[in-house]
């Protein structure tokens, strides 16, 4: 029997069972220490308040999903861009590199009020503030693949005779590719948490309300059970976002690459 395909099941019971068993101590301290559901609610609360607001909560969700994806989008297109320029020019590195440090360590929470004031556009704004947030993994990962390419391939490349886009193309992008991939997962749940801090230093309501709008609405109010409903939501969008991705880094990287060889025949 192979061990790999008996742990795959286990890989989506284990956490389940622990999840499950947390939602049941949850739910048992709430009822058993008489906790009021706007200080803590229980899961059966914020299940309920998921029926009752779901259709609207979805919608607002949509919205925050939108900037998400087209953040992310940008981070994937112009973060690779940037650094596949990085690797035809040391000079453009060297130079450019700090201020993409700079835009990662500034507090969007800081930057966001002038962005928005800036940009006009409202869904502009929170795009530009989710996008500062999540193109710096896929800058800095695919960087370092870049110049990760093997020396000695390199090497036989230019005995060769091969162009500058020759080595990029066939050696220097393919090695840079799983690096790629692992910035894109991790920018994909800093899209999304950029999305929501924008949505929060903005505050606005009104038919194009974000996810963020309804966390702060609800916490106004002390309808709490919402609140927690909409942080639930908002951690299920992350986690869906990150196993997409992680499924499409299988996909292209499952049939050569060695971090995933290595899982499948294990």
């Amino acid at each position: 029997m192979n061990p790999g395909r008996f742990a795959r099941p286990w890989r989506i019971a284990s956490p389940l069972a622990v999840g499950a068993l947390l939602l049941v101590l949850w739910e048992a301290v709430v009822r058993v220490e008489h906790i009021p559901p706007y200080i803590l609610p229980g899961p059966l609360a914020i299940g309920e308040s998921l029926w009752t607001d779901g259709p609207s909560l979805l919608g607002s969700l949509l919205v925050t999903l939108r900037v998400t994806l087209a953040a992310l989008a940008a981070a994937a297109i112009f973060g690779g861009a940037i650094a596949v320029l990085f690797s035809l020019s040391r000079i453009l590195e060297l130079s450019l590199f700090p201020y993409a440090v700079i835009l990662q360590v500034t507090p969007i929470v800081a930057i966001a009020p002038l962005i928005i004031i800036w940009v006009r556009e409202p869904f502009l704004a929170l795009l530009v503030c989710a996008w500062i947030v999540a193109f710096f993994p896929v800058v800095a990962n695919t960087t370092v693949g870049l110049n990760s390419a093997d020396r000695n391939l390199l090497a036989l490349f230019r005995l060769y005779g091969a162009s500058r886009g020759q080595v990029l193309r066939y050696l220097k992008l393919p090695t840079a590719l799983p690096y790629f991939l692992a910035g894109l997962r991790i920018s994909g749940g800093l899209a999304l948490i950029g999305a929501v801090v924008a949505e929060f230093v903005a505050g606005t309501g009104g038919t194009e309300t974000g996810l963020a709008f309804r966390i702060l609405e609800a916490g106004y109010r002390l309808v709490i059970p919402r609140l927690f409903a909409a942080l639930f939501l908002l951690s299920l969008t992350g986690i869906v976002i990150y196993l997409v991705l992680d499924a499409l880094s299988r996909a292209l990287l499952r049939h050569w690459h060695e971090s995933v060889l290595e899982e499948d025949e294990g």
